[in-house]
């Protein structure tokens, strides 16, 4: 039995090494995208937001097409895509990636350009699932071996340091903290905001 034993111990710690290192570059994406989404409240990241406030001579309030073509000569500026008239006086005009808002009697444009952020746009994409169809199986497979990481882990050590020792204590400190943060939340009466 002891052999057996020794031999279960020896394939956990292989096949945990494996995996982990399968699961290395996907766990970035997702350590990095994660942080980053759970900040959407401080920064956008998935675009880079440049604004341009720009002075023009005002527009005289006319029907949409003939402020649209004196906005675009005045701020020399490309035919728009489209546009858009909320106010007598405001214009907005759509470009590929970019934006125009005009105050026409004000003689003030809002210059606005969107640009994706580099490799963070994509792991944001992966880690949300846009992409559907076959990334969902892909990432299902991938929390499927995350999970196979987790509790291979609980068994890769023996004795003092192992689970037998130290690492119960550990893991009951990790299972706690989610269920004292709802538990907390729920009598706060804090509540989580509907998705």
């Amino acid at each position: 039995m002891p052999g057996k034993r020794r031999s279960l111990f020896r394939w956990n710690r292989i096949l945990h090494r494996d995996v982990g290192y399968l699961c290395v570059a996907l766990t970035l994406v997702y350590v990095v995208s994660g942080v980053a989404v759970n900040h959407l409240d401080d920064w956008n990241p998935n675009y880079v937001v440049t604004r341009e406030v720009r002075r023009f001579d005002p527009v005289r309030v006319a029907d949409r097409e003939t402020m649209v073509g004196e906005l675009v000569t005045r701020l020399d500026l490309p035919a728009p895509k489209g546009s858009f008239r909320s106010s007598p006086e405001r214009v907005e005009l759509f470009y590929e990636g970019w934006s125009v808002v005009a105050d026409a009697s004000a003689g003030t444009a809002l210059v606005e350009r969107t640009r994706r952020r580099f490799l963070l746009f994509d792991a944001n994409t992966l880690h949300l699932n846009r992409p559907k169809g076959a990334w969902t199986w892909i990432a299902d497979g991938y929390a499927l071996l995350l999970g196979f990481l987790a509790v291979s882990g609980i068994f890769m050590l023996r004795g003092r340091t192992g689970f037998d020792g130290r690492g119960k204590w550990l893991l009951l400190a990790g299972l706690l903290v989610p269920v004292v943060f709802l538990i907390a939340v729920r009598l706060l009466d804090a509540g989580f905001p509907d998705p």
